[in-house]
């Protein structure tokens, strides 16, 4: 095995020590973006990193004054007589309960500090890492400055709304998941920039013992030839649709660590595993994404589930390839795919209604989003969505729970009902349907016999976009030989 392996229980005896451990970066001059208007700015974001865990630091403020910023940092302990930066110290301003400095300052990138304290038996300085973030000081859609690296080329996906990517020279690439984190790509042997915002990720080329739970980003891997990378997986042999995985998982080159709020972190640790790409269900586990960072692996979530056009989850290949250093084949793929759904486009619309669903154990409904990529598929495969206009305002999710009485209302007279069985378990006849709620013996779908269902795997099947898409197509024509991903319910 190419990496060092280190026994679980040293790790988890170093953990405490990581909260502490202070970032190496090169002190770096005060200053900001040219052309940008003096003014006081507050920070959208202040990372540290430095000394024992028991004092932290905040940024009040940034004012820029002839293109100089200085920032208002306060440590929350009246004990600290002094800021260095290089060989000058700064004395701190008047506060009785904190320490308040003003100090020349180096924004949208990490910038080093010494602070000395008296809290000790003798004054003691200690090193930290900042970094102030200020997005007024980007230019909109210009690439991020990264210390030491040139700006090469970015890469802007055509119907993703949820990531791109900037390519720096050496082969470095940022990936950029919108609201949500950034990773820094590193080729091999390269080493890893200095004065980086500590809050991008970095991930070491190559990356071929990944921890996948994300199921949907399978198929893009299998499409890459690159399911050789994905060591350890979330899910057993039995909840696989895509078949080389289940090969893979046969032969015993993909291995169950369990599933992603209750992985295996000593398996983790013993397979050497470089890379966990979740999805956003991590979410509702916060603590295991934390574990599993905690252990030197970072942590990608895959939020390709919220893009609202039907080829936006397929697109996400591209990031994937970033990653895997395939790029020219994932053009090739998505192109490929792109096409199919180009040439769908034609299919005429029916005028009919459809609904695309499933049952809450708590008794409401569970619909997609007008903006998601289900209606999308619907409306291209000749169809309408009932639910359209409805959004989320709160949320980015793409699933919205409802009444059943607005479910009732607005699907009762549509003309196909499609169970989502991608969540909940797979309904086998209309009796099942009316076992959950006696409502639906109202609705005009159960009444003229057009209840369909999804199969338990479609969500998985992110490179094959245009079957789902000819699928519905065939529902509403009545042509129903060749169906993949939906049957008809009795």
């Amino acid at each position: 095995m190419r990496k060092r392996l280190v026994p679980l229980m040293l790790v988890l005896a170093l953990i405490s020590s990581l909260f502490a451990a202070s970032a190496e970066y090169a002190p770096a001059e005060a200053g900001c973006p040219s052309g940008i208007l003096d003014g006081t700015y507050i920070p959208d974001d202040f990372v540290f990193s430095g000394g024992t865990g028991r004092v932290t630091i905040r940024c009040e403020k940034v004012e820029i004054t002839d293109g100089q910023p200085v920032a208002t940092i306060v440590f929350d302990s009246p004990h600290y007589t002094c800021v260095r930066i290089g060989d000058v110290k700064y004395d701190p301003i008047c506060d009785e309960e904190n320490s308040r400095f003003e100090i020349p300052a180096v924004l949208n990138r990490a910038m080093t500090i010494y602070g000395t304290t008296t809290a000790m038996s003798a004054a003691h300085e200690i090193e930290y890492s900042v970094f102030i973030r200020v997005d007024a000081l980007q230019d909109e859609g210009a690439a991020e400055e990264l210390n030491g690296l040139v700006w090469a080329s970015s890469m802007g996906p055509v119907y993703a709304e949820g990531f791109s990517v900037d390519y720096y020279e050496g082969g470095y690439a940022l990936i950029h998941v919108k609201e949500s984190a950034r990773y820094l790509v590193v080729p091999e042997d390269m080493p890893v920039p200095d004065g980086l915002d500590p809050a991008i990720a970095i991930l070491r080329q190559p990356l071929d013992r990944v921890y996948l739970t994300a199921t949907s980003a399978m198929a893009l891997f299998d499409a890459l030839d690159s399911l050789d990378s994905i060591r350890l997986v979330g899910t057993k042999k039995e909840g696989w649709y895509i078949e080389n995985a289940v090969k893979a998982m046969e032969n015993g080159d993909m291995l169950f660590a369990g599933k992603y709020s209750e992985p295996d972190f000593e398996m983790l640790l013993t397979e050497g595993c470089d890379l966990a790409i979740a999805s956003m269900m991590i979410s509702h586990a916060p603590k295991v994404k934390e574990m599993i960072e905690l252990l030197g692996i970072p942590v990608f979530i895959d939020r390709s589930s919220n893009e609202s056009h039907p080829l936006g989850r397929t697109e996400w290949i591209k990031l994937y390839a970033v990653m895997m250093d395939k790029e020219e084949a994932a053009e090739a793929f998505f192109a490929r795919q792109a096409q199919v759904v180009e040439d769908l486009k034609g299919f005429e619309n029916t005028g009919k209604t459809v609904a695309f669903f499933y049952l809450h154990t708590d008794g409401s409904a569970v619909v997609r989003s007008s903006a998601d990529y289900i209606p999308g598929m619907i409306d291209i495969a000749g169809g309408k969505y009932v639910f359209d206009g409805l959004l989320d305002p709160d949320s980015a999710h793409s699933s919205i729970s409802i009444s059943m009485e607005e479910f009732y209302n607005a699907a009762v007279d549509a003309d196909y009902l499609i169970y989502n069985a991608t969540i909940d378990n797979p309904i086998s006849g209309v009796d099942e349907l009316l076992a959950k709620s006696a409502l639906f013996s109202d609705f005009k779908a159960v009444q003229e016999g057009n209840v369909w269902c999804t199969g338990k795997y479609l969500y998985q099947a992110t490179d094959i976009v245009g079957s789902l898409i000819t699928d519905i197509n065939r529902m509403l024509t009545g042509e129903t030989d060749g169906m993949i991903f939906i049957h008809k319910l009795d």
